[in-house]
């Protein structure tokens, strides 16, 4: 009878070291996985910066192109187009 209280009182022990474990790995995998979603909202927002640069730098090109010699009228036409075609795709957008 005492060696079955024995595994018994082993198996108890051995018992409460696992739930603790898995109540540590619990809060460790809730912290993770906090991490990952502030680090999801960081990347999305300098993702949005960084186009915003995008745009604003293909802006300021094509302003330098405009204050340019009238041998670049060519491509300012051609980044005039494209500006417009985004335009008329935004409006196309917000009508929807």
């Amino acid at each position: 009878m005492n060696v079955i209280l024995k595994e018994a009182d082993l198996l108890e022990s051995k018992l409460k070291v696992l739930l603790e474990k898995y109540e540590f790995l619990l809060e460790e995998n809730e912290f993770l996985n906090q991490s990952v979603v502030k680090l999801q909202t960081e990347l999305k927002s300098k993702n949005q910066i960084m186009e915003q640069m995008s745009k604003e730098m293909n802006y300021l090109k094509i302003a330098r192109t405009m204050e340019g010699s009238s041998e670049d009228t060519k491509g300012v036409k051609l980044k005039i187009n494209t500006l417009i075609r985004e335009i008329d795709q935004c409006i196309v957008q917000l009508s929807e």
